[in-house]
């Protein structure tokens, strides 16, 4: 792209949060960008087809936790409370919590079901897909990041609060990110709110390795959306030719880490910087963290909640954990 064709959108870009969020990571001695970023339009569809690709376990596995326990589940949300607001952080296509939403509407339980996503495209698809199959379902959505969203949720009501977290999310942060997560979600809930958190397990590590390198490419092709959608927007020339898709897992530690490798050395132009990319040189994407089960235990506590329940799939793959904010 020329930098003559930017459109003000493009202009204003240069001085947003995702400008110099991208310049913030390309400066450092090893280059990452944010993952939340890969999340455009093109982004939300390739990231669906990569849930429904065979290597990728992790959609199914929670599919049939709230397909086939969703009243359990339930019954340790809820505990005797017949009125909530249900938020649903990182909501994308909502299609496991649907199983929720309708136990809910079958046992009766009052509630607003309260979406937070980043993504606009993803909220739109999402409000037209919950009221057609639910037309009397209470909608409220918010748009931007997940604790600004709960900041505004929390003044708006004194109703229980159910927060749901799924697709392992919370895998997406380092372990100490993660923990720092947990602690300021605990300082936006009150005592005896629950939350629900999708958590991937420790296994095989083949399983592991093989769904963020899917035969198709399609995680290849997600990770180098981000490359384009930063020339759309922020004006750069990334050569996707000058790059290839690598992750590595690690069994010990239960890290799979995501990166770009530059094949070439070669230069990247933004309007106003350039970075420079050597031979062999990584940016690190993202990470997808694995837990043990008694970690989670461990960091419910640590986060100032308490481990009410879980709920497995068959495989014991992949869990949904429930806390209690104390």
């Amino acid at each position: 792209m020329r930098r003559e064709d930017l459109d003000q959108n493009d202009l204003s870009n240069r001085s947003g949060v995702f400008y110099q969020d991208v310049l913030s990571g390309l400066r450092e001695p090893m280059k990452r960008l944010p993952s939340k970023y890969f999340y455009d339009a093109a982004g939300d569809l390739l990231f669906q087809k990569i849930m429904r690709c065979p290597e990728y376990y992790l959609t199914r596995c929670e599919e049939e936790i709230f397909r086939d326990k969703a009243g359990e589940l339930l019954e340790h949300l809820l505990q005797a409370n017949r009125q909530v607001d249900l938020i649903e952080l990182g909501a994308g296509d909502a299609s496991k919590t649907q199983h929720l939403i309708g136990e809910m509407l079958q046992q009766q339980i009052h509630f607003t079901y309260r979406p937070i996503d980043i993504s606009p495209h993803v909220l739109e698809q999402l409000g037209d897909r919950m009221r057609t199959a639910f037309p009397t379902i209470d909608l409220q959505a918010f748009q931007g990041d997940y604790f600004d969203g709960l900041a505004d949720m929390a003044t708006t009501g004194a109703l229980p609060k159910v927060v749901l977290f799924l697709g392992a999310n919370l895998g997406n942060m380092t372990r100490q990110q993660a923990a720092q997560f947990c602690v300021r979600l605990r300082s936006l809930l009150h005592t005896g709110d629950r939350v629900l958190l999708g958590i991937d397990l420790m296994k095989n590590p083949r399983i592991i390795q093989a769904a963020y390198a899917d035969e198709a490419g399609l995680t290849w092709q997600f990770n180098m959306n981000l490359l384009r959608r930063m020339n759309k927007e922020l004006g750069a020339d990334f050569n996707e030719e000058l790059f290839e898709h690598y992750c590595q897992y690690d069994p010990v530690s239960g890290t799979c880490s995501s990166y770009l490798v530059s094949l070439l050395d070669h230069v990247v132009h933004f309007p106003d910087e350039q970075v420079l990319f050597e031979k062999d040189e990584l940016i690190h994407m993202e990470v997808s963290q694995k837990y043990r089960f008694e970690e989670t235990q461990a960091l419910a506590r640590a986060s100032g909640f308490m481990p009410v329940h879980a709920v497995a799939d068959k495989r014991n793959w992949f869990v949904d954990v429930i806390w209690e904010a104390c």
